[in-house]
């Protein structure tokens, strides 16, 4: 009984964790990148920019923030960088839905 609560506790995220998750969603731009990506897991930063028909940099600056937010993962494809969203960024992604 008390190791199921002790795994219970290790699962929920500290107030830290959660601030960190929050402020990467904290902008409608990257709201709509989480959107895109998980309609086409593995798109590029090209791809996210046609699709929204934004500024390479500025998307650029907008992906990195979900990934240091632990929402998108970057896997490397050949030259190129293809996005993925996380456990919590599916998360994440659903509680917008929702929301």
């Amino acid at each position: 009984m008390l190791a199921k609560k002790r795994q219970i506790e290790k699962k929920q995220k500290t107030p830290l964790q959660m601030e960190r998750h929050l402020k990467g969603v904290a902008n409608h731009r990257r709201i709509e990148i989480l959107f895109i990506i998980s309609e086409e897991d593995g798109i590029t930063l090209d791809g996210i920019c046609e699709a929204l028909k934004g500024n390479t940099k500025t998307i650029s600056e907008h992906t990195k923030k979900l990934v240091g937010s632990g929402l998108v993962n970057k896997n490397r494809r050949g030259r190129r960088m293809s996005h993925s969203l996380s456990p919590y960024g599916k998360r994440f992604l659903k509680f917008i839905k929702t929301f």
